[in-house]
């Protein structure tokens, strides 16, 4: 067993990846070149890069709104039954599927699409297990992890050989399953008809309720044919035969459904004009007017068990525990006799034409037992892979139906690279992880197959495909492409993150050309993430001017104050946000990928509007989009995040599986991923998030202990610890926190006027016991939608507050009533006992977005100041407004804060002398609001 690679060449590998630990994982396997690779990953990290992260390994997680949020998803991540999700893997590969139930939603057949999705789920598994894994080392998560690789290993296997017969118990002795999901037939030889009179009886034992499902289809195409379907458009048997299409077949009719997972016999005999169908032994149809024969058709060129000669039918799921075809038609008691025993025992003997009983263990062809040796053979619609690197949860269809659509269609082509990236990052993740070779050459090979795939269409074809809405979706495969070639070296890799390259998107954006109004919000955000690690690996500089200015395009242009972005999944007209207000906002994908591009461009351009954003969204959204409950089958994560007035969050949405889903299991395992960064040199250490943790900093022999039950607590403690080093350490000043930011260090004023919106720095050699304490002070304030500003939504520090209400309507609030000298509102808010962050108003209750409830809320609401109150002192006068929505108190607070009341009744005398002046007060009104502010009381 070779060692697992060290932390420092794990993270630098895995560039952007935040799965990696550095415990020693009992699950290592060796693979060619792992020395190699450790040696070469040691340079890794993009030298472009002025900061990187640390792995989540060091950096634990303390108690706190975090860890709680991550102990209910962990709760998901132990219990799952793994063998669910590697359900469609395995059936698509025609493996056993034991007794696992697919996962169903998405990753299910009879889910949206028809699961053209399935396999993506899994990917965002494999990722949240190794962040788990990383986060927590539970050797449980570990376990799991190799479970599953070895489990795809196996997949892959299977899938580049031929199909492999799956033995199961039959009505007598064995039979042959087809998995359902396996898209596998058995192909009979040419000679299998030709008699004028004619036998067919099969055994079979259906899984699944497929409408025109066929047991036998022998045709040329879908004019000369004869079938038997377990089930017709009515769901019970049909057998039929043609010379002239649907609309001249000559056909017999069931007239019940066959039970699923039950042995049923069918028997169909033809000859002098006459069909009858058999089914259990019992004559169920009869056809006196049948003219047409076997003979009749002629010569045919398919003769299939499970396959249907029209495209768009399912092949059969179920088992084969029989089938014979006799030259002659059996008597209605020989038929009825088959029913006890097999045909090779019964009075009728094996079919003379062709006997097949499946009593095969393996291999991938059945004898024939009527002396004809026409040997039949397993096979796959879809044939097989066109590399050996496929990996995938369905065949490699829909990759090629792509290549020549020219519009969408989520129902026969739903985004197959988009779940080719989920796949490829779950293995990547698993390997930095968890060091198993065997996820990286999985990982490896799929990156080999995409390459030989795509590297051969022309560039127009290329460039249509990405195009294309929803089928030809990508997700973040290049930047997972950008970090398979940082642990390969491979040169193909590097070009197959480039022939992902959407140029009309990438140059408009490059451009500062805003184009994105109607687009597919998450179709396109994880590109330009994409696009910052094909600038990392090739120095192009429009990959990164696009990136950032995409990033500015979206926000605040487009985003909601929790941070969400996106209305019904698309994007709107710049600056709409009143208008875009649904119950389908702010779809939680994207709140997912604007954080990670967010993080990634900080890694080149220490802004610190990029954490800013990150905070906002982190604390709101995606803590908000996890439900406060423990639950092993289920992740409980919405989908969208509706901030219509009144609206109730649903955290199954869609039956389960979704891409939201997926992005919430990893969001709720990954939250330290972004507290600190080291610059590059090592010279700075980055306290991004106030967030009760420990950093380990190997490389500077120190730790960092951070104490604080932030955001419940306006402020957090740094406590050095182990050793000593020089560094400068750099601490966020969040934009919002204009009511006094201090620093002390070891309860002495730290030196510096810190300013919103920046980083403060504190240059010093850290010793052991070294305790930075830092204040932030909230204020309560609001956040004016762009186009309509009296919809506005209440922030406490980083924190969005909700009303709780049941009401449909936008709720009317006033809150100038008793605003403090300082500008906070709060004072106009009163709170409640023993429940931090929570609020009433006019009898209604305010709490934080991040709490996973249930409850009906308001996100937004109307803000309505009819009277010129201070101090909560009414003066009697109306609030006026200008043209252009500003009232008389929005113009007197905005001169907030104020040092003393003096000067607020400065400002109130100002304002209303300029607004008398301009003819918007008379003067006696404007008499009443001087006194007013004269004679009210302020809290501070």
């Amino acid at each position: 067993m070779a060692p697992p690679l060290s932390r420092r060449s794990l993270l630098q590998a895995a560039a952007l990846g935040a799965a990696t630990p550095t415990t020693t994982s009992a699950i290592a396997h060796t693979t060619t070149g792992l020395a190699t690779l450790a040696t070469a990953s040691a340079a890794a990290v993009p030298t472009a890069w002025t900061v990187r992260p640390f792995a989540l390994d060091e950096v634990t997680l303390g108690a706190g709104l975090f860890a709680d949020k991550r102990r209910l998803m962990l709760d998901h991540a132990r219990g799952y039954d793994v063998n669910r999700l590697l359900q469609v893997f395995r059936a698509n590969a025609g493996l056993s599927t034991g007794d696992a139930v697919a996962p169903g939603g998405w990753e299910g057949l009879d889910g949206e699409a028809n699961g053209n999705l399935r396999g993506h789920y899994t990917g965002h598994f494999l990722t949240m297990l190794s962040q788990a894994w990383a986060g927590t080392g539970e050797q449980v998560f570990a376990d799991r992890i190799a479970a599953m690789v070895g489990a795809l290993t196996d997949v892959r296997a299977a899938l580049r050989a031929d199909p492999n017969v799956l033995s199961v118990s039959g009505r007598f002795g064995s039979a042959a399953l087809n998995e359902r999901g396996s898209y596998q037939y058995v192909e009979l030889p040419p000679a299998v008809l030709g008699a004028a009179a004619i036998t067919l009886a099969a055994w079979v034992k259906p899984v699944h309720d497929d409408n025109w499902a066929r047991v036998l289809d022998f045709g040329n195409d879908t004019t000369r044919y004869l079938y038997l379907a377990a089930r017709n458009a009515n769901g019970v048997p049909r057998f039929a035969v043609t010379t002239g299409g649907a609309g001249d077949e000559q056909g017999l009719n069931g007239t019940s459904a066959l039970p699923s997972n039950e042995w049923s016999h069918l028997a169909v005999t033809l000859a002098d004009g006459t069909g009858t169908l058999y089914v259990n032994g019992t004559a169920v149809a009869r056809n006196t007017a049948m003219t047409l024969t076997p003979a009749a058709l002629g010569p045919l060129a398919h003769h299939w068990l499970g396959r249907s000669t029209y495209p768009a039918d399912p092949v059969l799921s179920g088992a084969f525990g029989g089938f014979d075809v006799w030259s002659r038609t059996l008597s209605a008691a020989e038929i009825a006799e088959l029913q006890g025993s097999r045909a090779a025992d019964s009075s009728a003997g094996r079919g003379d034409l062709a006997s097949y009983a499946f009593d095969e263990s393996g291999g991938g062809s059945f004898a024939d037992g009527s002396g004809r040796g026409l040997t039949a053979t397993l096979r796959r619609t879809w044939g097989g892979p066109s590399h050996p690197g496929f990996l995938a949860a369905y065949p490699e269809t829909q990759f090629i139906l792509l290549e020549s659509m020219t519009g969408s269609d989520y129902t026969r082509v739903w985004a197959p690279y988009y779940t080719a990236h989920k796949i490829l990052r779950g293995l990547l993740d698993a390997y930095t992880a968890t060091g198993d070779g065997r996820a990286l050459d999985l990982a490896s090979g799929m990156g080999d197959w995409m390459y030989a795939r795509l590297s051969v269409l022309p560039a127009a074809t290329l460039q249509r495909m990405w195009g294309i809405f929803s089928s030809g979706e990508f997700g973040g495969v290049v930047e997972a492409i950008c970090d398979l070639h940082a642990l390969t070296g491979t040169a193909q890799h590097l070009a197959l993150a480039r022939l992902f390259d959407l140029d009309r998107l990438i140059d408009a954006c490059a451009a500062n050309t805003d184009t994105l109004d109607g687009l597919h919000a998450n179709q396109h955000i994880p590109i330009f993430t994409g696009l910052v690690r094909l600038y990392d690996a090739t120095g192009e500089e429009r990959y990164l001017t696009a990136a950032k200015n995409f990033w500015g395009m979206a926000v605040p242009h487009r985003m909601y104050g929790i941070g969400g972005t996106s209305t019904g999944e698309f994007w709107k007209a710049r600056d709409v946000i009143a208008g875009t207000i649904a119950a389908t906002t702010a779809e939680t994908c994207c709140a997912y990928n604007l954080l990670k591009l967010s993080r990634t461009l900080f890694f080149h351009e220490q802004d610190s509007k990029y954490l800013d954003y990150y905070e906002r969204a982190l604390y709101n959204q995606v803590l908000g989009s996890k439900q406060d409950t423990a639950d092993a089958e289920k992740p409980l994560v919405t989908y969208f995040i509706g901030l219509t007035p009144g609206h109730v969050r649903d955290y199954t949405p869609k039956q389960g599986t979704t891409c939201c889903e997926g992005t919430g299991m990893e969001s709720a395992t990954k939250y330290q991923d972004s507290v600190y960064f080291a610059a590059s040199d090592g010279s700075a250490l980055y306290v991004n998030l106030f967030s009760p943790s420990r950093l380990t900093w190997a490389d500077k022999g120190v730790t960092v202990t951070q104490t604080t039950d932030y955001p419940r607590e306006q402020g957090t403690t740094l406590t050095v610890g182990d050793g000593a080093a020089t560094f400068e350490l750099r601490i966020r000043v969040p934009s919002w926190a204009t009511a006094g930011f201090r620093v002390t260090v070891n309860g002495r004023a730290a030196p510096g006027s810190p300013t919103p919106g920046s980083y403060f720095a504190v240059s010093r050699k850290w010793r052991a016991g070294d305790t930075v304490r830092v204040a932030v002070p909230f204020r309560l304030r609001v956040e004016k939608a762009l186009d309509d500003p009296t919809l506005q939504t209440l922030f406490h520090g980083p924190v969005n507050l909700v009303a709780r209400d049941s009401a449909t309507d936008y709720l009317e609030l006033g809150l100038y009533r008793n605003a403090g000298l300082s500008g906070d509102l709060l004072p106009s808010l009163a709170p409640v006992t023993d429940r931090p962050l929570h609020y009433t108003l006019d009898g209604i209750e305010f709490a934080p977005f991040f709490e996973g409830t249930e409850d009906p809320t308001h996100a937004y609401f109307r803000r309505v100041e009819p009277r010129v109150v201070l101090g909560n002192t009414d003066s009697g006068v109306a609030n006026p407004v200008k043209a252009d929505g500003t009232t008389l108190l929005d113009e007197i607070w905005a001169g907030a804060p104020f040092g003393d009341k003096g000067a607020l009744v400065a400002r109130v005398r100002s304002t209303v002398d300029a607004w008398v002046t301009g003819g918007l007060l008379g003067g006696s009104d404007g008499a009443k609001v001087v006194g007013t502010a004269e004679r009210a009381v302020f809290v501070p």
